[in-house]
């Protein structure tokens, strides 16, 4: 059972690892654009930021603590969601770097560390799963081996018992040729005779 080999490209094996770090800085980058078009210091935008960030964050506790254990996925994205706007919030209202930077480095901080829990979880299960396919492909293989000692057996049983069957054949006839040959001499000497082919029904 072979199975084609994928080899995946680079950027295809980094894209989630650097997700985290391009999801807060595109944010970041946002906000100060934000910042840079009046947002700095402006209480209705930063209190619409307030609001929108406090709402997600709402939505995610409401989905987290749902009937039948919650969301999961949905929670996750509602505090991300939480999480953007309160960073995008702050780079648009302050007026300097600082704030801002260290929102973003704690931000890409705790992604990275939600985002490791996620890549462990799966990375078990791929491994899980390579491992329950590796025994399933020993045990076809166990199997198909075994299959093919026994067929094989069977043919050459069987090659052996028409071989035997044909020289067993080529002798009576042989026999029957030779000159001289009685079949009653040997009803008279009461050898035994051989068994009438039966037909097998």
């Amino acid at each position: 059972m072979n199975e084609p080999l994928v080899q995946r490209h680079w950027l295809t094996l980094a894209a989630p690892k650097a997700a985290p770090a391009l999801a807060t800085s595109t944010v970041l980058i946002l906000g100060r654009i934000w910042n840079a078009n009046g947002a700095e210091h402006s209480v209705g935008n930063a209190a619409l930021m307030v609001v929108l960030a406090t709402g997600a964050a709402t939505a995610g506790a409401f989905a987290s603590t749902g009937r039948g254990g919650g969301d999961g996925v949905l929670a996750g994205t509602a505090f991300a969601t939480s999480g953007a706007l309160a960073l995008a919030g702050v780079a648009g209202y302050a007026d300097g770097w600082s704030l801002p930077i260290l929102l973003w480095a704690v931000a890409t901080a705790v992604a990275y560390g939600i985002a490791a829990r996620y890549w462990r979880t799966d990375r078990r299960d791929r491994t899980a799963h390579e491992r329950h396919t590796t025994v399933r492909r020993e045990e076809h293989a166990h199997v198909e081996r075994v299959e093919a000692l026994r067929a094989g057996a069977q043919i050459e049983a069987a090659r052996a018992g028409a071989a035997y069957a044909e020289q067993l054949a080529t002798a009576l006839i042989t026999r029957a040729t030779l000159p001289g040959y009685d079949p009653a001499a040997l009803t008279r000497a009461r050898l035994p005779e051989l068994p009438a082919p039966t037909e097998h029904q």
